[in-house]
């Protein structure tokens, strides 16, 4: 019995090695897991590793991602990201629609500027009548001038209002040639708008109409009033100042803000609000109200 012992040992060191081979590409990719839009490769070295897609399918099953692109399906999308090394998620299924631009919409307003040349381009056409280059040898003539366009577009209650004011205005349009916008309704509003700035510029007792010698200084050109500006929490703005309260803008334009009158929900709404939650709506009583409180804080341009 020893004997075969001793005989089957040489046998038994002698025997060749066992190897170990690696695993092929299926059995090292088994359990690991890559997520979407990548592959698990096997490496040189047999070891697991992900890496994009190289490409996807041909099934159409469009998705509209993140980013606003339309993919053919949710491999090309989650493919993407990969590659792009961003984070591209599912917006809806189907094409993207492409939403329109937001716009920032601005109250019409007439400015400082805008009513200077207004007031400017009258007294020309008046000195122009009186064919003088020296307005303060004429004082006397331009007043009687004056006085005679006061009778002739006056109702009877010996003050000029706005209406009557433009009817004043359209007396030599040709020579004035009041063009302020390129479209003919934004035309006409702003010519409004600067007659009553103008009207309010010399309007001593704020009755929104102009007697004769308050339509007299108004078209004199020694006449220079204090200009007002806008007031907001204690700041004076200039004019052109623009502030926001919640979707609406609002503008300082001579002394007064004017702001857009937008319902602040759906396609209006500010993008904090749509981060945020929608606030409660203000109501059209609230929202006059709040303008009214804007424009009652508004300071004399001698502060």
């Amino acid at each position: 019995m020893w004997t075969i012992a001793v005989l089957l040992l040489p046998m038994l060191l002698s025997t060749s090695p066992i190897y170990s081979f690696p695993l092929n590409k299926d059995d090292s990719c088994a359990r690991t897991s890559c997520g979407a839009g990548r592959e698990c490769v096997s490496t040189e070295r047999g070891e697991p590793a992900c890496q994009c897609l190289q490409s996807c399918g041909d099934t159409e099953h469009w998705v509209c991602g993140s980013n606003r692109r339309s993919y053919r399906n949710h491999c090309e999308l989650h493919r993407d990201a990969c590659v792009t090394h961003t984070k591209i998620h599912v917006e809806h299924r189907g094409h993207c629609v492409e939403k329109p631009p937001k716009t920032d919409v601005s109250p019409i307003v007439c400015f400082l500027s805008d009513r200077d040349w207004l007031r400017e381009s009258v007294i020309q056409w008046i000195q122009e009548e009186l064919q003088s280059d020296s307005p303060a040898s004429n004082v006397s003539v331009a007043n009687e001038l004056l006085q005679t366009y006061f009778k002739m577009y006056d109702d009877g209650d010996s003050e000029l209002d706005s209406k009557e004011f433009l009817s004043f205005l359209k007396h030599n349009e040709t020579a004035l040639n009041l063009t302020y916008s390129n479209t003919v309704e934004s035309n006409i509003l702003l010519r409004s708008l600067c007659v009553d700035a103008l009207i309010e510029l010399s309007d001593e007792n704020a009755d929104w109409k102009l007697s004769l010698t308050e339509f007299v200084n108004c078209l004199t050109p020694t006449y220079h009033p204090y200009e007002r500006k806008c007031a907001l929490e204690d700041e004076v703005f200039e004019d052109g100042a623009e502030t926001r309260m919640e979707c609406n803008k609002c503008v300082c334009a001579c002394g007064n803000w004017v702001c857009t009158a937008l319902t602040c929900t759906g396609a209006h709404q500010v993008e904090e609000d749509e981060n945020e939650g929608v606030e409660e709506e203000m109501t059209e009583e609230e929202w006059t109200r709040t303008v009214a409180e804007l424009n009652a804080l508004q300071v004399d341009g001698r502060l």
